[in-house]
């Protein structure tokens, strides 16, 4: 900037003087052209003491205040006009050769380039682009803020146009200065501020440097870091801007909040949101199969030369054959299979519509807000046995009937005649129906057509039953197990049991079975062995339940540290009591493996049994139990009656006991969440899906509370623990 020439100060600035007789010098500074381009200052530390001892005797008006700085003169408030007025001929010798030295593309001529700083501009590397953080010589090119630049604006207007020029010629000689040069022009006008301006300073430098970094970002880097934010902060950052609202809508965010989320309780919120169904599940594959198989099919049609030469021709050839049909069906081809594909691409529901749809369904179990259906007036005895899918409800009762109901409409379907006396248990799926009944026999069922298909004999009443894939399990009063293959046709029993076994459940993966009897022991059999793995001791009363939780089951292990009085016997057991401690084990032994007996341990490719199970009883409580080390780690009390019915899956527990009431619990904090009344009498059963609950009891009614729909379209039910 030592090349500017001097800027002569105007005719009409000249000295003024006080009242007081004392004449004042100018207090502008002076820019010389001399050899020595030396800048010279004229002296004004007297002159401002002598100001300031004038400005005393003034009136108040001109004390100090944001329009009347101290560093003015009262006189000079007078004057319109404070800036020099610059002409342009001053302006293309002092301003212009400053720009185009430092902003060659754009002040200099394309067609001559003569200057040092055209040349490096031409000579510079296109692929080396750096932030300009890292690079002192570059300039920050940020985005203009609209509503400021149009304040600006707005305020430039108001001032004369000897002002506004002066001040353009001010930012133009800063945008143009390189860096060293723009922290010196900073560093002497802030040394010239007072207060108020500076004050306007730090507001505006606080709001400057408040950084876009989503917009600043890679859009990977942008969307890796929404990945780490909640469901309400998510919401919060679509409100800041459009750009916010675009990535926080973006599929990959919202995958990966459902994969946190929908089926298991996350880490950091503790909020776990409910599965879809498995006929929903089984629906959406199918639709995203056909979806694919679409966009394949249209992939060959479109790279088939007659289809090309069809969609190739003009208007005129497609009007002319109106009266062909069948041409006409031809030409449609493409644009019915294109509008198929765009129906088939508009179906595809995206992460976030998912993940709205199971948050108000896990919001609405949270809160007890739901639509209560009931089933009711045509069993004539107590209702013993019950399970629901999308549209279809099975009931068995002490009248020997099993009845299926149409749940939209709330009638029944079909009714299955066969047995001779109550139905304690039931269970279906896409095959058929099996039902076990106090005459001492199992039924297959297909529930289609109400065609009994086989009959299973027990030496006593059947009171449980459970089927997984081709195996069927059921318990009788008679104390044992039968196992029927629909495969091989083939049926063994298992014994072991000193009492009526009230419930079984089958895991085909690990070929075991699980079983609760009224001897107050669960145990767990193997398959292939025929024999009794563990033997599980800690309730005090009749187990009636016995339910199989979820692989990814996870919950907080709060109470571990007391102790449990429930201890576990095997009769298979691979460590000597008497084990040295200070032996260690070898390397390649599975601990884990090596619980569950030398059966597992010999085979490693078999698939462990499931590690958690739940277990209700009539001692009123429930039972969390380890089934690798025979251990409960938690007890769940709440019940003054003894328990009847459980359901489980990730989230939550549904029991119902003696007692009249249906309990909520969550399934990793252990506590009770609600309590739902209803029922005249005992409550015998209960079944659970991820939107809807089921309760069936001694009145003879089923009760189907439903937790889709939007907050406000359901009711609030149930007392919160």
């Amino acid at each position: 900037m030592d090349d500017l020439p001097s800027l002569p100060i105007p005719h009409d600035r000249e000295p003024s003087s006080r009242h007081d007789g004392h004449h004042y010098h100018a207090n502008d500074t002076t820019l010389t052209n001399s050899n020595s381009n030396h800048i010279s200052t004229t002296s004004r530390h007297h002159s401002q003491r002598q100001s300031l001892s004038s400005i005393s005797t003034e009136p108040s008006s001109t004390k100090p205040s944001r329009d009347n700085c101290d560093r003015r003169r009262p006189e000079d408030a007078e004057d319109a006009s404070r800036l020099p007025n610059m002409s342009q001929q001053l302006m293309g010798q002092s301003v212009t050769p400053f720009l185009r030295e430092h902003i060659p593309g754009l002040y200099a001529p394309i067609g001559k380039p003569d200057l040092p700083s055209m040349t490096a501009l031409k000579t510079k590397d296109p692929n080396s682009k750096y932030c300009y953080r890292h690079r002192p010589d570059s300039k920050c090119r940020r985005a203009a803020d609209e509503s400021k630049m149009g304040l600006i604006q707005s305020e430039l207007e108001t001032l004369p146009g000897a002002d506004r020029q002066a001040i353009t010629n001010v930012w133009s000689l800063f945008s143009a200065a390189p860096s060293k040069h723009r922290e010196l022009m900073l560093q002497g006008i802030i040394t010239q501020c007072c207060f108020p301006q500076l004050s306007i300073v730090s507001r505006e430098v606080h709001e400057q440097l408040k950084i876009d970094f989503l917009s600043a970002l890679p859009t990977e880097l942008s969307l890796k870091i929404l990945c780490y934010l909640d469901c309400s902060s998510l919401c919060k950052a679509a409100q800041v801007s459009r750009r916010w609202n675009t990535l926080s809508g973006d599929d990959i965010v919202w995958h990966r909040m459902c994969e946190q989320h929908i089926g298991r309780k996350c880490e950091k919120c503790q909020w776990g949101l409910p599965k879809l169904e498995k006929k929903r599940l089984k629906e959406w594959k199918i639709q995203h199969q056909a979806n694919s198989d679409t966009q394949r099919a249209l992939t060959l049609i479109s790279s088939s030369p007659s289809v090309g030469g069809a969609t190739k021709r003009g208007t005129s050839d497609i009007e002319s054959e109106v009266q062909t049909p069948a041409k006409r069906q031809c030409v449609n081809g493409v644009s019915d299979a294109n509008k198929t594909s765009s129906t088939a691409t508009q179906k595809f529901r995206p992460w976030k519509d998912l993940y709205r749809e199971r948050y108000r369904v896990g919001s609405n179990w949270r809160y007890g807000r739901c639509s209560i259906k009931t089933f009711g007036g045509q069993h004539t005895n107590g209702i013993t046995a019950l399970q629901f899918d999308d549209n279809m409800l099975a009931t068995g009762s002490y009248d020997s009937e099993i009845k299926l109901w149409d749940i939209e409409k709330g009638e029944v379907v079909r009714t299955l005649h066969g047995h001779t006396s109550g139905i304690r248990a039931l269970q279906f799926d896409d095959r058929m129906l099996v039902s076990a009944s106090l005459d001492n026999t199992v039924k297959i069922w297909n529930w289609r057509t109400g065609v009994c298909i086989n009959t299973l004999n027990h030496q006593g009443g059947v009171i449980t039953v459970h089927m997984d894939g081709d195996l069927l399990a059921s318990g009788s009063m008679d104390r044992s197990i039968k196992i029927f293959n629909f495969k091989t046709q083939q049926t063994y029993s298992l014994r072991g049991h000193a009492d009526w076994v009230n419930h079984v459940r089958l895991d085909a993966a690990s070929r075991t079975v699980l079983s609760a009897s009224d001897d107050c022991t669960v145990k767990l059999w193997d398959l292939d062995s025929k024999v009794c793995i563990k033997t599980f001791h800690g309730h005090v009363g009749q187990v009636q339940q016995v339910v199989t939780l979820p692989d990814d089951y996870e919950f907080e292990d709060q109470t571990v540290q007391e102790g449990d009085a429930a201890s576990v016997a095997s009769n298979r057991s691979c460590t000597p009591p008497g084990s040295s401690p200070f032996v260690p084990s070898p390397p390649e032994v599975d601990e884990e493996r090596a619980a569950y007996g030398p059966i597992f341990q010999c085979d490693p490719d078999r698939p462990l049994p499931p590690r958690w199970m739940l277990t209700g009883s009539l001692d009123n409580t429930m039972r969390l139990w380890d089934t690798a080390t025979g251990k409960s780690p938690r007890t769940f009390f709440g019940h003054v009656e003894g328990i009847w019915g459980l359901a489980a899956d990730s989230l939550r527990y549904v029991s119902s006991a003696n007692d009249a009431t249906v309990k909520v619990w969550d399934a990793r904090t252990g506590k009770c969440e609600r309590t739902f009344t209803g029922h005249a009498g005992p409550v015998t059963c209960v079944g659970l899906s991820d939107s809807r609950m089921a309760s069936g009891g001694e009145d003879g009614e089923v009760r189907l509370y439903s937790f889709e729909g939007e907050p406000s379209e359901v009711e609030e039910f149930g007392t919160p623990a």
